[in-house]
């Protein structure tokens, strides 16, 4: 029988980290660099703010681009703006044969009552465990606390992840057509708007 040394137990376990560490990265790397422009589209299922099942399968191929939109909190300032630009503009995306689809990491209660105070007309999916986030490559972090107002009471807000603020298009043949990785919040849906024209000609 062999007896290991305080040595070779030390090494064994530097080897173990330097694996898992290698492993992690190609994982990371991975996540970073997909889906690009060309590529198919991952599929993916969440539940709405209405606590209903929405999946890819049931809308890409049906005559519609996609436009999904990554954002970090709901309620919070430059999410809010984003989300009624979105909002203002839902005629001239629907009429460019898109629709507009919010993900993010909080919890149904909170999306439903985000697009309540803020009348918002789109779909809004909770990626709780950030899975969709993970397979369009979107950077997660920790998530928090966000305290607001709303009807005179405060209420908070939590969610276990912070997604980036990413926004993908999705074309009628699911393949992604459109990533931008540095969202100016205020301007996504008039970006997407021009995008979703000139795709057109």
């Amino acid at each position: 029988m062999h007896r290991l040394t305080f040595g070779s137990v030390v090494y064994l376990c530097c080897l173990t980290l330097v694996f898992a560490g290698i492993a992690f990265a190609a994982e990371s790397l991975v996540a970073l660099v997909l889906p690009a422009v060309g590529d198919v589209a991952p599929a993916f299922n969440a539940n709405t703010d209405t606590g209903d099942l929405w999946q890819t399968a049931d809308h890409v191929g049906k005559g519609k681009c996609l436009v999904v939109y990554f954002y970090p909190a709901a309620m919070t300032g430059g999410c809010t703006q984003q989300a009624c630009s979105y909002r203002d503009q839902s005629a001239e995306i629907a009429a460019l044969d898109a629709e507009v689809i919010g993900i993010s990491a909080d919890p149904v209660n909170s999306l439903k009552l985000f697009k309540r105070v803020h009348h918002l007309n789109f779909t809004l999916l909770s990626d709780v465990n950030a899975t969709i986030a993970r397979h369009f490559g979107v950077p997660i972090r920790d998530g928090g606390t966000f305290k607001t107002t709303v009807d005179g009471k405060e209420v908070a807000l939590k969610r276990p992840y912070t997604l980036a603020r990413w926004t993908f298009v999705i074309d009628k043949a699911g393949k992604v057509v459109h990533k931008d990785t540095n969202v100016n919040a205020s301007a996504d849906s008039d970006n997407i708007v021009k995008f979703l024209q000139n795709a057109e000609r």
